[in-house]
């Protein structure tokens, strides 16, 4: 075992090793089933829909290829991205002795209070989307990050910045979140490493009105602003911004690189870059016919996390399938954290902590109402 588990050898024994009934479509015998922790209802409800039809889509396919001697089902654990959700999500996939393991928690708060109940069940969760850098410093015992953290997005925002024409100072916002804490944290250390003036303001996110929050910012005069939060909130930000005249570069992250920003925001959004440690499936070679399957599927095309949604999934399936039979919970965690899986996105392979191994950290912006991909950070900074 590469981590300890904290479990009695009797709590083990009830992790389960799937149902016989397979369930319905698929490849028959034994039923597993894989869970997804995210929101999938509330405020943030697009970036878990994301990451929900990626996860059924490598379901669909491994079921519908004729491969494997089992079935996999879908285990929906809607979180509404909130930490006072998050243990009630996480119980549901646990109390099924079915689910062999979690794609999630998708947003970091929840991870913090989710993680520890699943380290307690001996059940391996894989977040493809949870950055906030701290959480695997935690020791969560069967905690697996699938994506580099806000160190890699925090310095990528900052080493960009740096390299904009007129760009001396900047001001950053986090949400209250640990999410967006924990980028604005490292937004701040990597600024100042890179040369920038920076300083700090937090704006929670259920603000009601951003009107003061937008005139602190055009009265700080700066060149540019970090927003470290989720769209729901950036959009009424941004709004406000542009009513008070705002003409800095303005970037958020992952949490705000979603269509509905734009929804939200309207002509506010317009010229906005957004960072992801994830790439546009649209975009790239390797991920073109998984777009394609995708929009047939579910008829728009994917969002943000729904490729690497779909990567971690299938990941999970082939530690199944590689078991050949003996399966069950902590078989499965241990063949995840000590593997390697090639995936159309990115390989994946962990530390001992659970770290993510690889970096890579990519831009949008909004131009003409339409969030497009700009490229790798590292790319255009010549890093």
């Amino acid at each position: 075992m590469r981590l300890a588990i904290p479990v009695a050898a009797g709590a083990l024994l009830l992790t389960g090793c799937g149902s016989d009934d397979d369930g319905g479509d698929g490849g028959g015998g034994t039923t597993y089933k894989v869970a997804y922790q995210g929101p999938l209802s509330g405020t943030n409800v697009a970036l878990g829909e994301n990451m929900q039809n990626g996860v059924q889509l490598a379901i669909n396919e491994a079921n519908a290829s004729g491969e494997y001697d089992f079935t996999i089902e879908y285990l929906p654990a809607d979180d509404q991205g909130a930490e006072g959700q998050a243990t009630a999500a996480a119980q549901s996939a646990i109390d099924d002795q079915d689910v062999m393991a979690v794609v999630g928690p998708a947003f970091s708060g929840p991870t913090f209070v989710a993680a520890p109940l699943y380290g307690q069940a001996g059940l391996a969760t894989v977040s493809s989307s949870a950055t906030n850098p701290t959480i695997t410093e935690e020791g969560f015992p069967t905690f697996l990050r699938a994506v580099p953290n806000d160190n890699a997005q925090g310095g990528a925002m900052a080493r960009w910045l740096a390299q904009q024409d007129g760009v001396e100072s900047v001001m950053v916002i986090d949400d209250v979140t640990p999410y967006g804490e924990g980028l604005a944290d490292v937004a701040m250390e990597e600024l100042a490493a890179n040369g920038l003036e920076a300083q700090r303001q937090s704006v929670p996110a259920d603000t009601v009105d951003y009107g003061s929050a937008a005139r602190n910012v055009t009265s700080a005069d700066v060149d540019a602003l970090i927003y470290a939060g989720y769209y729901e909130a950036l959009a009424p930000f941004a709004r406000r911004l542009a009513e008070g005249g705002f003409e800095g570069i303005g970037i958020s992250g992952d949490g705000s690189n979603d269509d509905e920003f734009i929804n939200l925001a309207g002509g506010a959004a317009e010229g906005w870059y957004l960072t992801c440690p994830c790439t546009d499936a649209t975009a790239e070679e390797a991920t073109a016919d998984f777009a394609d399957r995708y929009q047939e599927e579910f008829g728009e095309a994917p969002g943000t996390y729904s490729a690497e949604s779909y990567d971690v999934t299938n990941m999970i399936i082939q530690a199944i399938a590689g078991l050949e039979g003996d399966v069950n919970r902590q078989a499965v965690y241990e063949a995840l954290a000590g593997g390697e899986y090639e995936g159309l996105t990115k390989t994946f392979s962990f530390t001992d902590t659970g770290e993510f191994e690889n970096e890579g950290i990519y831009l949008y912006q909004v131009a003409d109402g339409v969030r497009g991909y700009v490229g790798n950070v590292e790319e255009l900074v010549g890093g």
